[in-house]
This record gives structure tokens, C-alpha cells and sequence, in this order.
């Protein structure tokens, strides 16, 4: 008898869906010369004081937009908004825990504007976002250091999808036990083409060389 129930995998059905949808917008992006960067982190990581700050180191160079994900609220936007002087929107995700490729598109085509960049912030969460291609060319993950160095053993498939990683509030460091030599282990071991940026968006330590890298990767992006 259960030789003839029928088995639907619904999960691995929509995440190929998914993963289709985001190629098909990756090469949109690509057509239209937009490097889009998808944010990721938990709660409380910092992302949002982080943007901020490289926005303003960027906005001179390129023309960025942001969208910026959320279950409800619209706060991050309007401080991205009234911090920076670049437009964005926010994505309402009605309790979803992440975005996927379907949401990204709707939201590309929501906002208005020719860009270079396009910065995606996604739900703070360091499990479902992991799990759901955006059509993103770069994932920037967030280590915040009062989360702890272990972080990469607990969450591995965010530290494996990944690509550049960034350890946030860095002027916090003498007041917790975090091992940035030790994160960049755990990741590496994950993630052996990890590039890593510890970096404090309160006093700019390191910000400079996170903007240099973003920008690099901009323009070697759009020269291919």
C-alpha cells in the first residue's frame, strides 16, 4: 500500500523553481550592467549602520538603490533615505523569513532609477535567507562581534553561500570574546575562497577597504 502513495518533495521543487528564476535575473542584471548585492546577517548585526556609511563612500562613483526587506516595518529605508540621498524601497514580505528570486525581481522592477549597484537587505535571519538564490552577483554576509566567533559552526550554510564576509563593530572587540583569526577559520573551512573585512562602521575602521573592494568588484563586473 504505501508502494503506491504518491511522494511530492515540495521543498526541492521550489527551490529549483527558485533557483531558475534568480539565473534568468542574474543575466538580466548582467545585460543591463546592475551589480546586485545581497545582505545577509542576523538581527542586530549592524547591517543598516553599515550601509550607510559605504553608501556614502560610494555614491560619488556609482549610482546605487537599495531595497530593503523587512516583515513589516519601513524604518531602515527611511534611514537609508534620509542618511544617504540614494533611493529605496522596502519589501514587505507579509512574515515570510527571507526573500526569493520572485520577490527580488518584482522589487528590481519596483524601483525606479538607472544604478550601477543595486543593495539588497535581506530579512535578518542566518537560516532561511541561506537557503533562497536572489539572482544576487555577490552575498555579503555580516559576523557582528558581540554574536560570538562560533557563529559559522551553528549556521553553516550561510557561511558556505557566501562570498565576502564581514565582521561588523569592530570598536566592541575589547569587550567581548571574539577571534576574528578564529571566525576566519571556521568560514574557511566552509568557504575556502572567503574574503573577510573586520570592520567598525562607527569609528570607519576598515570601511575604506570594504568600499575599494565593492567598488572593484562594480566595475570589473560591468567591464566584462
Amino acid at each position: 500500500m504505501a508502494d503506491s502513495v504518491r511522494i511530492i518533495k515540495v521543498k526541492q521543487s521550489v527551490l529549483a523553481n527558485n533557483d531558475a528564476r534568480a539565473e534568468k535575473l542574474r543575466n538580466e542584471l548582467k545585460e543591463r550592467g546592475v551589480f546586485l548585492i545581497n545582505v545577509m546577517s542576523s538581527p542586530g548585526s549592524g547591517k543598516t549602520t553599515l550601509l550607510v556609511n559605504l553608501i556614502n563612500r560610494l555614491k560619488k562613483e556609482l549610482k546605487i538603490g537599495v531595497m530593503e526587506a523587512d516583515m513589516d516595518a519601513i524604518v531602515d529605508t527611511q534611514t537609508i533615505k534620509e542618511k544617504t540621498g540614494v533611493p529605496a524601497i522596502q519589501i514587505h514580505t507579509s512574515g515570510e523569513c527571507h526573500l526569493d528570486a520572485k520577490m527580488v525581481n518584482e522589487s528590481v522592477d519596483g524601483i525606479e532609477g538607472d544604478f550601477d549597484l543595486l543593495i539588497l537587505e535581506n530579512i535578518g535571519n542566518l537560516v532561511c535567507p541561506a537557503e533562497f538564490d536572489t539572482g544576487a552577483s555577490l552575498n555579503l554576509v555580516l559576523l557582528s562581534i558581540p554574536e560570538g566567533d562560533d557563529k559559522p559552526l551553528k549556521y553553516p550554510l550561510m557561511f558556505r553561500v557566501g562570498n565576502a564576509f564581514v565582521f561588523t563593530k569592530m570598536d566592541a572587540k575589547v569587550v567581548f570574546d571574539f577571534d576574528v583569526e578564529l571566525a576566519k577559520d571556521h568560514i574557511r573551512k566552509l568557504n575556502p575562497n572567503a574574503v573577510f573585512f573586520p570592520v567598525s562602521a562607527k569609528t570607519g575602521e576598515g570601511m575604506e577597504e570594504l568600499a575599494s573592494y565593492i567598488l572593484n568588484s562594480v566595475k570589473e563586473y560591468k567591464a566584462k
